[in-house]
């Protein structure tokens, strides 16, 4: 099952639902014809868009509004801020070609600081798929919360049996002390790749796909933090704002330590190609993430969190 034919199901089971979007039907082209006046499409306006779902809400409405990540977390900002996240308002904002998902394209529509946004706005909550398993997961309970939130669509194939999604609990693969990788979004698969190759080295690890990054499993990661001797945070977001930010602030608030190796975008937009030439060229497939890891343990290229 993909995305679409899920969102389908969950509509079908449920009027109030109201898919909406911004002349992006990539992943929902045959919505129209099976959801008839419960389709709206409002051509490129992402602000009106966000204001038509804030309405319909308000009207016991659940909208799904879909747009591209870049317009729709930046464009129609202060409307997801104002009318979605200060009425907490069941909105779901699926913001499409975020971070290296955005092929082809320039710094115009790159997507590298959509969460740092959306998870400062009040009530708004942020789902991070790994695969598009993960998000056929997550829909359902994503959908049926009663306070907004921002999934950034994801979908890459699976290479992992997913288990069940719950909101705010990370997925937890191997139990490896001496590095941790934390990761969400369309990196997972690269990171449990390096994770196996690094334990052919002699390294033990362990994975945390997040998941949500608001609300996060905070209790995970202090697990992980005190039984692990490095923590990784990998994103294809700008370092900040994004993971290396959230786990920063957690260890400061709980009074913790750790040696942290941030991989993300140094506040620099990636060069325009197709995914898995962007994760070449930009240093992020799982053997330039081996190489980097291992580079970082030879030359202590790590930073200390004191709190």
């Amino acid at each position: 099952m993909n995305y679409e034919n899920k969102l389908l199901e969950i509509a079908k089971s449920d009027d109030r639902i109201v898919i909406l979007t911004a002349e992006n039907r990539a992943a929902i082209r045959n919505i129209p014809n099976n959801l008839a006046d419960r389709f709206v499409d409002v051509g490129i306006a992402e602000q009106t868009l966000v204001g038509i779902a804030a309405g319909l809400a308000l009207r016991k409405r659940i909208p799904i509004v879909h747009a591209l990540a870049s317009f729709l977390t930046m464009r129609a900002f202060e409307f997801i801020r104002t009318d979605v996240g200060i009425s907490n308002l069941p909105v779901k904002i699926v913001g499409s070609f975020a971070g290296f998902s955005s092929e082809a394209n320039g710094p115009t529509h790159q997507a590298l600081e959509d969460v740092s946004l959306m998870r400062g706005i009040p009530n708004m909550n942020v789902f991070c798929p790994a695969d598009e398993e993960d998000m056929i997961l997550g829909l359902p309970e994503i959908i049926s919360t009663p306070s907004p939130f921002y999934i950034r669509f994801n979908s890459i194939k699976p290479i992992y049996p997913h288990e069940k999604f719950e909101i705010g609990k990370a997925e937890v693969i191997g139990s490896g002390t001496d590095i941790a990788i934390l990761v969400y979004g369309t990196l997972f698969n690269q990171a449990l790749i390096a994770k196996n190759n690094l334990e052919k080295l002699g390294i033990s690890l362990r994975v945390l796909n997040l998941r949500t990054l608001k609300p996060i499993d905070k209790s995970e990661i202090l697990k992980t933090v005190e039984e692990c001797d490095l923590i990784i945070t990998l994103e294809d977001h700008f370092i900040t704002g994004g993971l290396f930010s959230i786990l920063s602030e957690i260890l400061v608030l709980h009074k913790k330590n750790a040696d942290i190796f941030p991989i993300a975008l140094n506040n620099t937009w990636f060069k325009p190609a197709l995914f898995d030439e962007v994760l070449e060229y930009e240093g992020f497939t799982a053997e330039n993430l081996v190489q980097k890891i291992l580079n970082a343990l030879h030359n202590k290229k790590l930073v200390r969190v004191h709190a």
